[in-house]
């Protein structure tokens, strides 16, 4: 592994690569900040994408472009005169002292769930009138009540058992089944967004991160979808032209795959 002046290396060498080609490349000189944040979202769904795969190669290279990013808003800041990249690094260096007293202060703390019950209360002393401001409103649904759920646990509002939490997703399946019946969209909709939402409060309490659970699904589905479009090719045939019974033998094949 390298050094830590060679990572120091590294990084001043990142900076007066940005720093060339904001003053002489014509596509960067005129980025803002508002372009390149669909870009920012979209290298961080790579990230993720390579974490999911295990795929440390990937990772590393998708670490990359979202440094870049960094460096990149940075620079913009700097020519503005509002921040510059040692303005972003002792922003968050500072924040991690104040929210780890028990690193840097006399707090003692006996687990990880204590750790997080401090970050929560301490961020409401800085100001913030709600713990849940911090969840992003952009957030996908999913993620998002993944992170309202671990955050209102921060403070103590949780349930106490997983049992509880799995009775509660039965009532909600109940209640959505009982609106199903009636056939009120409206109601449907409502009622399918309470089961999930307590389907994604269950998983958190099995330490299961539902984001990744659904996305490994859908890599799954994804595999065995395109398995059985490539045996109806050798076959000569469409999908659209077999029968389900046809499909289904080809799926069977495909789920013993992997």
């Amino acid at each position: 592994m390298n050094t830590r002046q060679q990572q120091l290396d590294a990084f001043n060498r990142l900076l007066d690569i940005m720093d060339d080609l904001r003053e002489k490349c014509p596509w960067d000189k005129k980025q803002t900040l508002q372009s390149l944040r669909h870009l920012t979202i979209e290298e961080t769904y790579e990230l993720g994408d390579a974490i999911l795969d295990n795929n440390l190669q990937e990772v590393k290279k998708e670490l990359g472009d979202i440094l870049l990013h960094i460096v990149f808003y940075a620079r913009i800041g700097s020519e503005t005169g509002d921040f510059d990249i040692a303005d972003v690094a002792n922003e968050i260096c500072d924040k991690l002292i104040h929210r780890h007293p028990h690193i840097y202060g006399d707090t003692e703390v006996e687990n990880e769930e204590q750790v997080k019950q401090n970050w929560e209360k301490l961020k409401l002393k800085e100001g913030k009138k709600s713990v849940l401001e911090g969840v992003p409103k952009s957030l996908p649904a999913l993620v998002k009540a993944s992170r309202i759920q671990d955050k209102a646990r921060g403070v103590g509002f949780d349930w106490e058992a997983p049992h509880q939490v799995w009775d509660k997703v039965q009532e909600e399946l109940q209640e959505f089944q009982d609106e199903v019946s009636k056939g009120d969209k409206d109601k449907i909709e409502s009622e399918f967004g309470d089961v999930l939402f307590s389907m994604i409060n269950y998983a958190r309490f099995l330490d299961i991160n539902p984001e990744d659970a659904l996305e490994r699904t859908n890599k799954k589905f994804i595999q065995r979808f395109q398995y059985l479009e490539s045996k109806a090719a050798t076959l000569g045939k469409s999908l659209a032209d077999m029968t389900l019974a046809e499909m289904d033998v080809f799926w069977n094949e495909a789920k013993k795959l992997k």
